[in-house]
């Protein structure tokens, strides 16, 4: 097991290549969480070192102190990623982000009001300083309508929405096999109501590209 590091204040700021000013600053900020308390002495752990090296990378890549501060409180206060992950099994693949990496895929999208959304829809929990998604298929979905120009507000509302119908069918589906056989018989036809969703959307979306445009 790794041993926890704890760095006094000026070795933190030595190793985040930064002034012990700039680090005060950062605290006063609450960009940073408060260090562990010894006497007079300001303990600070590998947790700070990879939040100063996030810091950095956004300010890089164009983001305001202002912006970052706002994108840290709705990190700091979204769900953890057990409630996200830890409800039910899934057969989606989670991906594991940091905050800087996430702002790449969405360059200029990752508003703190954005990622308040997607942590409520539960598609983002947060374990330390990782941000986990819940599903790579949905995260390369949404970036690639993100690269094509629709807004990734827009995309998350989207989102919800489906979300609403999916809950609706799935629901549907459900009561439908739990009235003829039992919930092992639910896991096994899983593939089975995916298949359905899938074709009923292509066709959907064939009659809706054969229907005149107004």
């Amino acid at each position: 097991m790794t041993e926890k590091r704890e760095y006094r204040m000026e070795e933190l700021a030595r190793l985040a290549g930064i002034t012990v000013r700039t680090l005060r600053f950062y605290r006063e900020r609450k960009l940073i969480p408060p260090p562990r308390r010894e006497g007079r002495i300001a303990w600070y752990d590998d947790h700070h070192l990879a939040r100063l090296r996030t810091i950095a990378a956004l300010l890089e890549r164009g983001h305001t102190l202002t912006g970052i501060a706002e994108l840290a409180e709705a990190l700091d206060h979204g769900r953890d990623v057990a409630d996200v992950l830890g409800v039910a099994p899934t057969e989606e693949e989670p991906v594991r982000l940091t905050p800087e990496e996430l702002a790449a895929r969405f360059e200029g999208e990752v508003t703190a009001e954005n990622l308040a959304a997607a942590l409520d829809l539960g598609y983002l929990g947060t374990d330390g300083d990782e941000i986990v998604h819940i599903s790579r298929r949905l995260l390369d979905v949404s970036s690639a309508l993100v690269r094509e120009g629709i807004p990734l507000a827009e995309v998350l509302a989207a989102g919800k929405r489906v979300r609403e119908h999916t809950d609706a069918l799935a629901e549907m589906f459900a009561e439908l096999v739990l009235r003829h056989a039992n919930e092992d018989d639910l896991h096994r036809l899983r593939p089975l109501a995916r298949s359905v969703v899938e074709a009923e959307l292509s066709l959907a979306l064939d009659r809706r590209l054969r229907k005149p445009s107004a």
